[in-house]
């Protein structure tokens, strides 16, 4: 069997000015706000997007006509201070059916003395396969990246 290509973690991080609890209130409950535009797994106008609370929950998006597509499941779900998810998407950014080849994401909310540190990482990307290092090479930029600056514009 082949080496498996080991690819790094992609972390980025942002300080909000809200406590830990409204920050993951924002980030599970107000995604709409802050998710960008751009990021669509549907074919026609999204309208609406939402996280089922809990683990086994799904975060996903809905169309104009009721068609939702998962993003992912909810894997850890920890409030106010941790949440995790698969991340059903693949090297050209379109949904995947399944976990099977859907990396992770990690979101951990700290209290600082100015808010609180959104800390967020793209995790087990190998998971990819083949779409790995171009999922890689797309998410990893500097820090915060468009979705947690716009998260942070929200609060």
């Amino acid at each position: 069997m082949p080496e498996q290509q080991q690819i790094p973690d992609v972390r980025k991080s942002v300080t909000v000015d809200a406590t830990p609890e409204e920050s993951f209130r924002a980030f599970t409950e107000r995604l709409a706000e802050w998710w960008p535009p751009s990021h669509v797994l549907l074919e026609k106008e999204r309208a609406g997007l939402a996280f089922e609370p809990g683990v086994g929950g799904r975060y996903y998006e809905w169309d104009v006509d009721g068609n939702e597509i998962d993003w992912g499941v909810v894997l850890v779900w920890e409030p106010p201070h941790r949440l995790a998810m698969t991340w059903r998407v693949d090297g050209r950014f379109r949904s995947i059916p399944d976990d099977e080849r859907a990396s992770e994401i990690e979101v951990e909310f700290t209290a600082t003395d100015g808010g609180t540190l959104v800390s967020l990482a793209h995790v087990r990307l190998h998971k990819h396969g083949p779409d790995a290092q171009r999922i890689f090479s797309a998410l990893d930029g500097p820090s915060p990246g468009e979705t947690l600056a716009r998260f942070a514009q929200v609060l």
